[in-house]
């Protein structure tokens, strides 16, 4: 390690709602390190490279790149410096190419045209400078998970960044790709550039980070050695307390049948076959996980079996009763909860407040709703009582979703869907981006509905949470199962990784469906 880098010197941030993000925050990196930020959601870590990133500006403190000030009032300010950003939420155009996703917006000209062959060979050189395995002439709409993050990271490279701001890079890759990921940015780090990595997860940030500030409460609670501090005291740190991280699960007590799909096969929008020829029971009583690298059919199962979509074939019964013909409202009523991947699409209404989306799905229960009003007192008491219990950071009921932190917006949509004492749930990645407070809380619900004798589907990209929670397991690769387990005790997440990338598949496919 050598010289400092870059410092933020006493940060403070207050949004015009008076919530102060981050008070009095200094952050020091030193050229060639990778850097970890950790905090519980809502703890400020999002907003403090906002700022670093010229996405917002701070009420207070200084930025110092290479001994001297600057003033960062846009991404470009901040692109122009040398500082990177690649979001959790990819910022790829699909149709284009690799090269022209790397070159949008600094196209190299040729009089007033794009000039493709130029485009084509400096993303080609760059991504061989960093070793990169990647074919730029590749529309990003054709790549896996994976490389769409490397060409994130090459976008950012390209416009010359030094240190590069990562945002949970790891949420939605395979091991093998994690893996992958880390030699690449430990061969930046050993090339000069430093690195800020955000993640949830604490056993990756042992692996690769070199320095970790934790922040609690958006202020700073030290800067440490990643060497000289354990996960255990990392957590503590983060969310003030000792933090369950594995669970006593006691074996299930499988109930009826609740859910039968037989020979499922889904559209997506553009007429290709999503889902192929998938056939499945679900009992009451169990934790039904199914992983696979995004893309691969999950969300498009999920949108069937929720009604979200009714472009599909063969057949869907919940409660013996076929779900074709049903509303997303009937099949709501019949028992079914629904955690959606996407939180701020499908999960919430942003600009509305909390109450209001707690409340969207209970409107209509007698308990809330009166002949002629609402039960306004009845509902504040439920609201208030579930904002304490879901560990909801927030102002009041009253605050708008839209101004909360991710992981407190998933809070809002799980304590929603959890609250209506559900038969079934369908939990599409519960726990992401999610610190590892919430994330325990979460699970251990998940836990406590599935011995009440809830069934429950879980989809999810975090393999410790799947190999952790379920009863049993399936991986979706490319629509289908390419293997189905009973016996998940024995089953590592290498293992899982090889059958999510196709590199293995189990003809047999074993328990698909329970013997009647």
């Amino acid at each position: 390690m050598s010289d400092k880098v870059l410092e933020m010197k006493n940060i403070m941030k207050i949004y015009p709602n008076g919530v102060v993000a981050v008070k009095d925050v200094t952050l020091e990196l030193e050229r060639g390190e990778i850097h970890a930020l950790l905090g519980e959601n809502g703890a400020g870590k999002s907003t403090l490279m906002k700022v670093l990133f010229g996405l917002e500006t701070p009420e207070q403190g200084n930025i110092i790149l290479h001994g001297e000030e600057i003033k960062l009032n846009s991404p470009q300010d901040a692109i122009k410096k040398g500082i990177g950003m690649v979001h959790q939420h990819f910022m790829l155009v699909p149709s284009l190419t690799v090269a022209e996703n790397i070159v949008l917006g600094v196209e190299p000209k040729s009089g007033i045209f794009t000039d493709m062959d130029k485009a084509v060979n400096l993303s080609a050189d760059i991504a061989k400078k960093y070793n990169f395995d990647v074919d730029v002439t590749m529309k990003v709409e054709e790549l896996p998970v994976g490389i769409k993050q490397k060409v994130e990271i090459l976008k950012a490279l390209y416009r010359g960044a030094d240190i590069l701001i990562l945002d949970e890079p790891t949420a939605v890759l395979t091991p093998q790709e994690t893996d992958e990921l880390f030699i690449q940015l430990k061969n930046l780090k050993d090339m000069g550039h430093t690195i800020i990595f955000i993640s949830h997860k604490l056993d990756e940030i042992k692996s690769i980070c070199n320095r970790a500030t934790i922040m609690r409460n958006g202020r700073s609670k030290g800067t440490y050695n990643v060497s000289d501090i354990s996960t255990v005291e990392m957590s503590r740190l983060m969310v003030g307390r000792d933090v369950v991280t594995s669970f006593d699960k006691k074996p299930p007590v499988l109930r009826e049948t609740v859910m039968k799909v037989r020979d499922l096969q889904v559209v997506g929008t553009t007429g290709v076959v999503r889902v192929n020829d998938l056939s499945f029971d679900l009992k009451a009583g169990e934790i039904f996980g199914i992983a696979g690298v995004e893309g691969n059919g999950q969300g498009h199962l999920v949108d069937a079996i929720t009604g979200l979509t009714k472009k599909y074939s063969g057949s869907i019964k919940i409660f013996d009763k076929d779900i074709k013909n049903s509303s997303i409202y009937s099949i709501r009523k019949s028992g079914v909860a629904h955690i959606p991947e996407d939180r701020m699409t499908l999960g919430c209404a942003a600009n509305m407040n909390i109450m209001d989306n707690i409340l969207s799905n209970q409107y209509d229960n007698p308990e809330y709703s009166g002949r002629l009003m609402l039960k306004t007192k009845k509902i504040e008491s439920r609201v208030n009582k579930l904002i304490k219990e879901y560990l909801i950071k927030c102002e009041s009921y009253k605050q708008n979703v839209g101004m909360l932190s991710g992981g407190n917006i998933q809070k809002v949509v799980v304590a929603r869907e959890f609250s209506t004492n559900p038969e079934i749930i369908i939990a599409n990645q519960p726990t992401r981006g999610i610190d590892v407070g919430a994330s325990s809380f979460i699970r251990q619900r998940i836990i406590e509905f599935r011995d009440a004798g809830c069934a429950i589907i879980l989809i999810s990209a975090d393999l410790n949470e799947v190999l952790e929670l379920s009863d049993r397991l399936a991986v979706m690769y490319k629509g289908s199962f390419s293997g189905v387990f009973n016996d998940v005790k024995n089953l590592t997440e290498e293992e899982l990784g090889e059958y999510m990338l196709g590199i293995k598949r189990d003809e047999k496919l074993e328990g698909i469906i329970y013997e009647q």
